[in-house]
């Protein structure tokens, strides 16, 4: 018995088009100021297509995937669906057509693969699209994990070390996004997601072209830049050890191949050890764009091609020099390890890509994937027996992960205070941080989650790189942070050298930014410091543009003021998903706030 005839082409399109929303924005840039805006659809607003998301009806949402649902049964349909997304994407110029056709290729074996196999009702694909008045979104449904029946140690708090105390100094990279294409001279200001590419073409009258270090615009590194970074912090070492917390290529989501991702993840690899020496241990973290197609890090559970092994191997054959073999065994089974540092300091690598919406493979099952969280626990638990400390570092800032996989984090790091004495992370670009409050009252602040500036330009900064300056290896240290120092290469400088336009810098300085307890008048960086000075940046408006000012690595387009700012120190107090919404609700952006935060996924 036929169930039903082949979906009309406008059906397959709109269906896809819902398929496929993380897809399309997954690269988008956050925004910086105004009102915030919903990912993908929100887009189509600023290309004039008319096309208005929040017009689709419950009903016409339902019925969309109840025929998909059938469609998916069919290989013949699969393509069908694939030729719509293609169409679409044209008609509604989210890309050129060759770039709508690339990311659909790339995107669509994997992605519906990844929809046959998980439980995805139309009632909870509707719920996520549509809102919760559609139905219930059940696919990511809360979960717990189980923590151990031994009793949290008495709190003691913080105090700053005796003067003169030993400091280990940190060097942190993040979101380096080299491009192998880019060109300068070529255009800045192209139609293709990412530009000052060889194939975005000549700058016309009054458009602006790609510098020599970089450029200001939705452009990435070139490999000179990346190096001279690396020369630069060799020299201005030494380095006790370094974190770096991934995305290695470029903002090419729609043209990458699993070949180019790898040899992207050598050269880079290869280069750092090169400047930084053997003497220096690095301690790396999984990005979102190490893996083809962007965001999709299937779960252990997915064998044989379409598994992440392929990644995870090469990593792991990359990253030995600093890595022991047991580190490298959990690294190639799921993307996360743990290694102790020197004695009483432990640092825990995550692969942040389980707790990301935009990894569509979670619609399979997003049930602490890879049971990392449970590994994680059981991790802390061990070094709290023994007296450790630990550092966690990962990509994804916990803040913008799934719900209940932040909620679960958030419970952790409540249980483990004690124990984690940092948490550094990157991501957004931009340089930040999220706090944590007892789970209790949610009033005292017992964590901070550093957020650190990006490396690559994208979009519109300076390159830059973060120094935590973090208390010192001897007896009954803390290991907290101190303090920390933000060095960038300013373009408008060092692109522009004494022999002026298009005389680039030879030798281009990497210059302080600024050190956070001199900025802000701080006398220490621990949490309750970090809670005083979001209570300064309420009351003292000059103290809060100074911090845009350093969020944006000293280049700023425009000031943030109010629903600018409430959207901010929204996502500063937010350390858990749930407190972001909350607070999104409570000032009045109606589900937005939180949607667009996490949307910073370059």
């Amino acid at each position: 018995m036929r169930l039903c005839t082949p979906p009309p082409c406008f059906v397959l399109t709109a269906g896809a088009l819902l398929l496929m929303l993380p897809l399309f924005g997954s690269c988008h840039p956050a925004q910086t100021s105004g009102q915030p805006r919903l990912l993908f659809m929100e887009h189509l607003s600023l290309t004039k297509t008319g096309f208005n998301w929040k017009n689709v009806t419950c009903p016409l949402c339902k019925a969309v995937f109840t025929i998909l649902d059938i469609a998916l049964l069919s290989d013949v349909n699969e393509e069908r669906v694939a030729r719509a997304v293609g169409e679409a994407c044209i008609r509604l110029h989210l890309a050129d057509e060759q770039v709508c056709h690339q990311i659909t290729e790339l995107f669509r074996d994997d992605f519906i693969r990844a929809l046959q196999e998980s439980l995805l009702w139309p009632t909870e694909a509707c719920a996520l699209l549509v809102g919760p008045s559609c139905g219930t979104f059940d696919i990511y449904a809360s979960w717990n994990i189980t923590l151990p029946k031994v009793t949290k140690p008495p709190v003691t708090p913080p105090s700053p070390p005796k003067p003169g105390s030993p400091q280990s100094r940190v060097l942190f990279l993040t979101d380096i996004h080299w491009d192998k294409e880019y060109e300068a001279g070529s255009s800045a200001d192209c139609k293709d997601p990412l530009c000052c590419r060889k194939d975005s073409g000549s700058p016309s009258w009054r458009r602006r072209e790609a510098g020599y270090w970089g450029t200001y615009s939705k452009c990435d590194l070139p490999l000179h830049t990346v190096e001279n970074l690396l020369v630069n912090t060799a020299k201005t070492g030494p380095w006790d050890w370094v974190y770096w917390t991934g995305d290695i290529p470029a903002h090419n989501v729609w043209s990458q191949t699993r070949k180019q991702q790898l040899s992207e993840l050598t050269v880079i690899s290869r280069l750092i050890h090169k400047h930084l020496g053997p003497n220096v241990t690095v301690y790396p973290a999984i990005g979102n764009h190490e893996s083809t197609p962007v965001n999709s890090f299937p779960p252990p559970f997915v064998h044989g091609n379409r598994s992440t092994s392929w990644l995870y191997e090469t990593m792991a054959e990359e990253w030995a020099p600093w890595l022991p073999e047991q580190a490298l065994k959990t690294l190639r089974y799921g993307g996360f390890y743990t290694v102790e540092i020197q004695p009483g300091l432990r640092v825990v690598s995550l692969n942040m890509n389980f707790c990301a919406r935009e990894n569509f493979w979670l619609m399979v099952n997003s049930t602490d994937p890879a049971n990392q969280l449970q590994w994680l626990v059981h991790i802390l638990q061990a070094s709290e027996d023994k007296g450790e400390k630990v550092h966690i570092i990962g990509h994804i800032p916990p803040g913008l992960c799934l719900g209940s996989w932040s909620w679960n984090y958030y419970h952790i790091v409540n249980r483990y205070e004690s124990t984690i004495t940092g948490q550094f992370f990157g991501h957004t670009h931009l340089d930040e941080f999220q706090m944590f409050y007892d789970e209790a009252t949610m009033t005292r602040p017992l964590g901070v989650a550093f957020i650190a500036p990006s490396v690559t330009t994208y979009v519109n900064l300076n390159p830059g790189y973060r120094a935590y300056y973090v208390d010192g290896n001897y007896q009954g240290s803390s290991r907290l942070v101190l303090d920390h120092e933000t060095y960038i290469l300013n373009l408008t400088e060092v692109n522009h050298g004494p022999g002026g336009a298009g005389n680039p810098e030879p030798n281009p300085k990497w210059t302080l930014l600024y050190r956070a307890t001199e900025a802000y008048g701080l006398s220490s960086l621990f949490p309750s410091d970090w809670n005083g000075l979001m209570r300064t940046f309420l009351s003292d408006e000059r103290a809060f543009q100074k911090f845009w000012y350093f969020r944006h690595k000293g280049h700023v387009s425009e000031p943030c003021k109010e629903t600018c700012k409430t959207t901010v120190l929204c996502f500063l107090r937010s350390g858990r998903y749930d407190e972001l919404e909350q607070c999104d609700l409570l000032n009045g952006f109606g589900g937005n706030l939180a949607r667009a935060a996490r949307t910073t996924l370059c």
